[in-house]
């Protein structure tokens, strides 16, 4: 039995394939190991995921995560998924990076980015990551993402700037405590919560002061990251997450405004990252 997984900092989706063939899809938390450590991957997993798939009978597992860019944060959650699957032959961790450029790209060149509770983007020549403008986290970076957004408005709120209609309709949603927005900022998970307001502007997504702070976003995304790729006006601008998924129409006017083509957009990589394993195994 076989297992793909594709992790975001919040939710994580994991496809379990039987060997007949067969399918069918599990959800549990977000596992990136800037924020958790391999003891909690484990009683994590033996309270929400054991019971519901026979974790003895696995083989391979091949896991794509937020924070597993390199070998220390990636040894974090293999060895929290070793003591899950103790019969896998193999265990693999990789980036969640490289499941958007597999899963968005298959096996051609482009552009691979990641718009989700954070972001991220890389050059992809169809086999392997090329080139990556290094992602900075939530302080420093995740130009587009829910997160980036979330700070944008929060900012707007606290310092006065959000038009009487989206303020009161932040208010009414949030409430006013600044003391307990900011409790929940600078508390755990950090990410998670500034990328919850993503709703916000989803629900209110028509007014042009919501559509000016994502069109903004967009762009410091595209300058900072986007536009810095060799041959990125030949290239599609591929894209995986709620982010893009749900804002296609102003992430597109912003490429438009730099002469870039819009390639695939897809909201949750796994079905296309299942298929790209599929097809491409032998080749792993």
């Amino acid at each position: 039995m076989m297992i793909i997984v594709d992790s975001g900092s919040t939710k994580a989706d994991w496809e379990i394939i039987q060997p007949n063939g067969d399918r069918h899809l599990e959800s549990t938390m977000g596992f990136n190991p800037y924020f958790v450590t391999s003891d909690f991957i484990e009683e994590e997993l033996k309270r929400d995921f054991v019971n519901k798939v026979d974790v003895n009978s696995v083989d391979n597992v091949y896991f794509y995560g937020a924070g597993c860019s390199d070998p220390a944060h990636s040894k974090i959650v293999e060895i929290g998924l070793s003591r899950i699957f103790k019969n896998a032959k193999n265990i693999v961790v990789e980036h969640d990076l490289l499941a958007s450029a597999r899963a968005s790209c298959g096996t051609k060149p482009g552009i691979a980015c990641i718009i989700g509770t954070g972001s991220n983007t890389c050059l992809y020549d169809g086999k392997k990551i090329l080139d990556n403008i290094p992602a900075l986290s939530y302080l420093l970076g995740d130009e587009g993402s829910g997160t980036h957004l979330g700070k944008f408005l929060l900012r707007a709120y606290f310092y006065r700037e959000l038009p009487a209609e989206i303020r009161d309709a932040f208010v009414t949603k949030y409430g006013s405590d600044k003391l307990a927005i900011l409790n929940r900022a600078y508390g755990d998970a950090p990410n998670v919560y500034l990328a919850s307001f993503a709703t916000f502007f989803s629900e209110n997504r028509e007014h042009f002061y919501i559509q000016k702070m994502v069109s903004e976003a967009f762009e410091e995304l595209v300058v900072r990251h986007i536009l810095k790729y060799k041959g990125v006006q030949e290239l599609p601008i591929n894209f995986v997450g709620s982010i893009a998924y749900h804002f296609r129409d102003i992430l597109e006017m912003t490429l438009n405004t730099h002469a870039l083509t819009l390639g695939t957009i897809i909201r949750k990589p796994i079905d296309a990252l299942v298929e790209y394993h599929l097809k491409n195994l032998d080749k792993l």
